[in-house]
């Protein structure tokens, strides 16, 4: 069995939305990451992974996105109890709102970080690079699909 974990990759301005989690989260407590959540038992529905990731980017840091997401890509990880994870990432296009940490218990800080500010920073995790590397790319897919 599997968690499934979705991210949003939110880039506004030449800078990507990126949190501190907070200390007390269990898993990668007190790193940077993108905003992102677990996806809820509904039973039969649609489009839950997009409905999860606008949700908890509404529910951590009171930002809305467009409806239109972008898949980046996937990749799966085991939690510190042992759990399997699948992590999806989503591009998202801002829409509105002023980001702040509406739960000091999941979100420490909110940033708004340049690429080259996210790798540099000592509290990036690999994965969380790897996610804004490939986030990058398929904006320049798509920028260069608009020539």
């Amino acid at each position: 069995m599997f968690i499934v974990n979705v991210e949003g990759a939110i880039r506004k301005n030449d800078k990507w939305l990126i949190i501190e989690r907070s200390k007390k989260e269990e898993h990668a407590g007190g790193l940077l990451s993108l905003v992102g959540g677990k996806v809820d038992r509904e039973g039969n529905s649609s489009d839950i992974l997009e409905r999860t990731v606008k949700r908890e980017i509404l529910e951590e840091v009171g930002v809305n996105v467009k409806d239109r997401l972008n898949y980046v890509y996937s990749t799966s990880f085991l939690t510190v109890k042992g759990e399997n994870v699948v992590n999806i990432v989503f591009l998202c296009e801002y829409e509105s709102g002023e980001a702040f940490s509406k739960s000091t218990d999941e979100v420490e800080a909110v940033l708004w970080l340049t690429t080259e500010e996210i790798l540099s920073h000592r509290n990036s995790p690999i994965y969380l690079k790897e996610s804004i590397k490939h986030a990058e790319a398929l904006i320049q897919i798509q920028l260069s699909s608009m020539l």
